[in-house]
């Protein structure tokens, strides 16, 4: 009988335990209304900060250095790429297009 107090005891003291509500998880006031509005939903993030990133991505597309354009272009040259595996891209860049001369 005595055994069987106390496990009722424990019982209740885990139910108590893991229903317990505090009042922390109520101070966010999601419980009341769980959804927001389209505005307040991206009020962190601001539009200019956004276009400014895409703006300084696309300034950086277009002002490769000359190793990265050379990489680029032995890259889509398959022979020249198997090449660069071996010897690496600045060697595979001139054995294949450093020898080109224009008229």
């Amino acid at each position: 009988m005595r055994t069987l107090i106390i496990l009722t005891l424990l019982a209740v003291l885990v139910v108590a335990a893991t229903c317990y509500e505090s009042h922390e998880s109520m101070e966010s006031h999601e419980y009341l209304n769980p959804f927001i509005n389209r505005r307040r939903a991206s009020d962190f993030i601001q539009a200019d900060t956004r276009l400014e990133a895409v703006t300084r991505e696309r300034i950086r597309e277009h002002t490769k250095g000359p190793q990265e354009r050379q990489r680029e272009i032995c890259e889509d040259y398959y022979p020249c790429e198997l090449y660069a595996f071996r010897h690496g891209y600045a060697a595979a860049y001139k054995h294949y297009f450093g020898r080109r001369r224009t008229k």
